[in-house]
């Protein structure tokens, strides 16, 4: 699925099953929320705190998937065409950061 498929997915689910969209600053809160709940798994999966009694363990994927959805409300309601942000983030990434990594020496 392109992004551009998962936006209009997302805006036709809104539009039968949500009502309206949640306003921005609502749907900001909420990113937020979602990356701190992904931020807690990765910390006791990969990081050094252990996972509570039955908090979930191998939710990642769902929580990868709660913060896409919740930046593509907002992208719809703001008007973002996430192809075409995507598109100019990655040119934006490759001309300023050609040799940047490459010439790291930290990473080789």
């Amino acid at each position: 699925m392109t992004l551009e498929a998962i936006q209009k997915e997302v805006d036709k689910w809104i539009k039968k099953y949500g009502v309206r969209y949640f306003n921005e600053l609502t749907n900001m809160v909420l990113l937020s929320e979602e990356v701190g709940e992904l931020a807690r798994i990765v910390a006791r999966k990969y990081g050094e705190q252990s996972f509570k009694k039955g908090e979930e363990k191998d939710n990642l994927a769902d929580e990868m998937a709660d913060i896409l959805w919740v930046l593509v409300c907002l992208a719809n309601q703001t008007g973002v065409n996430l192809t075409e942000a995507f598109e100019a983030n990655l040119a934006k990434k490759t001309q300023r950061d050609s040799k940047r990594h490459l010439e790291n020496k930290k990473l080789q």
